[in-house]
């Protein structure tokens, strides 16, 4: 990149490693791997030269929330740029302004339809800071922020080269990211979810792979080369090696944010939908607790953005209920009492039919009670059901998760933060492949597993979207000819939903038919006034 100038002179002298991510001519670049190895500070550097070489232009630097960015991005540039390199800050804003008129600005996107924000502006350069905490639906937006209206540009005064419209990433590997990340820039394939594979271009992909050693600051940090080293198994791997094989047999290989993640706002349920909590307790490990909800026939709750359905799901999600996951709460070194008090609060009015909870509670004792009786007093007292042992097994629990997401009949609320990370990063046992391995942060997943296993009776969810444990009840089926109904859910919204006729007779007669049906099957019944 050349010398710096611009009051960079003491504040940045780019390493090997770092000069050759500079001095790389592809569109898309990543740099890293490991931990170490002058990551940030790199993409801060190319960002503002991007801006000083091409008077007039806007760049932009991201980290997926706010207090990343403030203590990465903002802390390298607060402290290593020099006042007088640029003509002003806006503190608020977050936005440099420099004295060729070029701005660069600090931004974050902590959900997933917050690079929306962007629509509209224009970029010359856009670098992401640990880029596999972003989605693959998040960079491919961004890509059509990358432009400028200026068609050529001449050679930056300070780097010799002729600057273009590109972007860059840096990051370790993991997070929800890593495959698509992995895919692009490692293995050089289109990932899953990638829109119009056939144009992928490898030749625009560069990864400049760098480690610690890379870095003299910490190349001879024996300390913090012995904290890495000291790390769990995968973070270890990651961080200290930079190995992107660390997520080699991924279980939810099909996961998706976006296509199985929404904005809780946008997630309604009907007051009479059945709901019911899971949860798997712990103390030193966290406690994980969800709150579900079930959809029983029809369409999703209405669903705000843009949301994608593979091809063999929509004649399904017809027929089949779904589940909602739309409540997180996780939190370690709770009494079960403290936990059962938490639990009350957030839950408030809600209806809960039922609490299923890690069956291991049950067996545990402390001087008072098991971990189970304690925490039951305190729902009870609450006015909520005392929990129930959970399903424990694991396989067919896994594999019903995996069939819910596959058939997308699950449905988690992006208010549920520690789930959606953890289902990317969950691995295939080496012994036990039809199992997970276990590993550190994997409370979420296995509390979220205590609530599918009952999930499919509460919603309906037979053999036809599912197998494993709770499958084989049909679903109920709503205007296909065939009279169904299913208890817990009010008479006349079932018959509503099974009348199609628009003519006033005959939805009467229909009407009529119905309930005598619906007494039936689920014997005698009150019927509200009949709309007219």
């Amino acid at each position: 990149m050349g010398e710096r100038r611009d009051g960079w002179e003491a504040g940045y002298k780019p390493f090997p490693r770092q000069r050759e991510f500079h001095e790389s001519r592809a569109k898309y670049r990543l740099f890293g791997g490991a931990a170490g190895p002058g990551k940030t500070k790199a993409l801060l550097a190319e960002a503002m030269q991007q801006a000083k070489d091409v008077a007039g232009s806007d760049t932009l630097l991201l980290r997926r929330t706010f207090p990343e960015l403030e203590s990465s991005l903002l802390a390298y540039f607060r402290r290593d740029l020099s006042r007088d390199a640029y003509r002003n800050y806006n503190e608020a804003k977050h936005v440099v302004t420099w004295h060729n008129g070029s701005t660069t600005r600090f931004g974050y996107c902590r959900n997933e339809n917050d690079v929306y924000q962007y629509q509209g502006a224009e970029f010359l350069f856009i670098g992401i800071d640990e880029l596999t905490h972003f989605t693959l639906k998040q960079w491919q937006f961004l890509t059509s922020r990358n432009r400028c209206p200026v068609p050529e540009y001449t050679d930056g005064p300070n780097t010799g080269k002729k600057v273009f419209p590109c972007m860059a990433g840096a990051t370790n590997p993991g997070n929800i990211g890593h495959a698509w990340v992995k895919a692009l820039w490692v293995d050089k394939v289109a990932p899953a979810g990638f829109e119009r594979p056939e144009l992928y271009d490898a030749t625009e992909y560069e990864f400049v792979r760098a480690r610690i050693e890379d870095n003299p600051i910490y190349a001879n940090d024996v300390n913090y080369k012995k904290t890495l080293a000291a790390l769990p198994d995968r973070l270890r791997r990651a961080f200290l090696e930079g190995d992107w094989s660390v997520l080699e047999g991924q279980y939810f290989d099909l996961f998706e944010i976006g296509r199985h993640t929404a904005r809780a706002e946008s997630l309604r349920l009907e007051d009479w939908a059945p709901r019911w909590i899971s949860i798997d307790w712990g103390f030193k490990h966290p406690s994980a607790v969800y709150w579900h909800g079930a959809v029983v026939g029809g369409r999703w709750p209405a669903i705000s953005g843009e949301r994608r359905i593979n091809a063999e799901s929509v004649e399904s999600a017809e027929k089949s209920g779904r589940i909602l996951t739309y409540r997180e709460f996780v939190q370690n070194e709770l009494s079960p009492r403290m936990l059962g008090q938490a639990i009350a609060e957030r839950t408030q009015r809600e209806r809960i039919r039922e609490i299923y909870l890690s069956p291991d509670a049950f067996a545990r004792r402390t001087s008072e009670a098991s971990i189970a009786e304690q925490l039951g007093d305190v729902l009870e007292q609450n006015g909520l059901p005392r929990p129930v042992p959970a399903n424990d097994d694991r396989i067919g629990g896994w594999q019903l998760m995996y069939q819910l997401l596959e058939r997308d009949a699950w449905m988690i609320a992006e208010n549920c933060p520690r789930l959606i990370e953890c289902l990317p990063l969950l691995v295939r046992d080496d012994r036990r492949v039809e199992d997970v391995r276990k590993m550190e942060g994997d409370d979420a997943a296995d509390a979220a597993r205590y609530g599918l296993v009952p999930g499919v009776r509460y919603a309906g969810v037979g053999a036809s979207a599912v197998g494993g444990p709770g499958a084989g009840q049909a679903p109920p089926e709503f205007g296909n000819g065939t009279a169904r109904f299913v208890p817990g859910i009010p008479v006349d919204v079932q018959i509503e939903r099974q009348i199609t006729a628009e003519d006033p007779t005959s939805r009467a007669i229909h009407q009529q038919r119905l309930q005598a049906e619906a007494k039936r099957q689920l014997g005698p019944q009150k019927f509200g006034r009949r709309r007219k």
